[in-house]
């Protein structure tokens, strides 16, 4: 009996020394993390998994001559994004309407898009989306009682797509005009607001910065107007711009770098996106 008490007592402390030593190595981590954010803007780390997981060989064909960036990447790059890919696609429902089959060549291009986005992200399944929705074109929403050709319903977690017009944004890939970008950022805005992961403070106070720039810099926002870069819709409201902004980022980075440069940086650290091209 004593022994066995023994023994006991000791597995007990062992687990409480473990239990401790993860508490202390968790907060330094977050203070150490805490300082480097302040200074570089960017997370310590975004990619680390134990396994990852690989697409076959047809869907990494498919993804290969349907989805751009995807060659942007380097190899090991490549690996990641397959991962994310993977595990964003398995972590939705998605659904079709109106007589829409969502195939798995959907779910990966539809896929494809949020983990583009997030690539710069440590978090990046994005938990404000549970289900996205497919109609083969443009849809009435009960919602907002228009039709529309995407829309994020946040209290829903739904992101719903018109198919035609999600395959039109890849389709002409340097007219600045992308559904998917578009209707994803609303949700990566509306989920940096409600998670504390730091990607997410990273993204949303970066926003704050653009926002402020913007409006103490009365010139850029007048240069800005004046262009015509941005089509007029993204002057509609701050999330509209946003959306806006990052179809402009993804389809024509140089451009936009060229011609306005702080907004184009703000853009890239908000995404923490270090990419060939970018």
């Amino acid at each position: 009996m004593f022994n066995t008490l023994n023994t006991s007592s000791q597995v007990i402390i062992i687990g409480f020394i473990i239990v401790l030593l993860g508490l202390v190595f968790n907060y330094s981590f977050k203070l150490i993390e805490t300082a480097y954010v302040v200074k570089y803007r960017k997370p310590f780390f975004n990619h680390f998994y134990i396994i990852l997981k690989q697409l076959n060989a047809n869907d990494r064909n498919f993804l290969k001559n349907s989805f751009k960036f995807y060659s942007r990447l380097s190899f090991k790059e490549q690996k990641y994004f397959e991962h994310r890919l993977i595990r964003f696609k398995n972590d939705k429902d998605f659904l079709g309407r109106e007589g829409v089959e969502v195939t798995e060549e959907m779910k990966i291009l539809i896929s494809a898009t949020a983990v583009m986005l997030t690539f710069g992200f440590r978090e990046y399944l994005i938990p404000s989306i549970e289900r996205i929705v497919v109609y083969p074109d443009v849809f009435f929403s009960t919602t907002n009682q228009t039709y529309n050709k995407g829309e994020f319903n946040p209290s829903l977690k739904s992101l719903v797509l018109s198919w035609k017009d999600f395959k039109k944004g890849y389709a002409i890939q340097d007219d600045n005009i992308n559904l998917g970008i578009h209707e994803f950022t609303h949700a990566i805005q509306i989920n940096s607001i409600q998670s504390r992961d730091v990607s997410s403070i990273i993204f949303s106070d970066t926003f704050a910065e653009l926002s402020k720039l913007l409006h103490s810099e009365e010139y850029l926002k007048s240069s800005l107007v004046k262009s015509k870069y941005f089509r007029d819709y993204a002057y509609t409201n701050q999330f509209e711009f946003l959306a806006v902004a990052l179809e402009t980022f993804i389809e024509t980075p140089s451009e936009f770098k060229s011609q306005f440069p702080e907004i184009y940086y703000k853009i890239k650290q908000m995404l923490n996106f270090e990419v060939a091209g970018y």
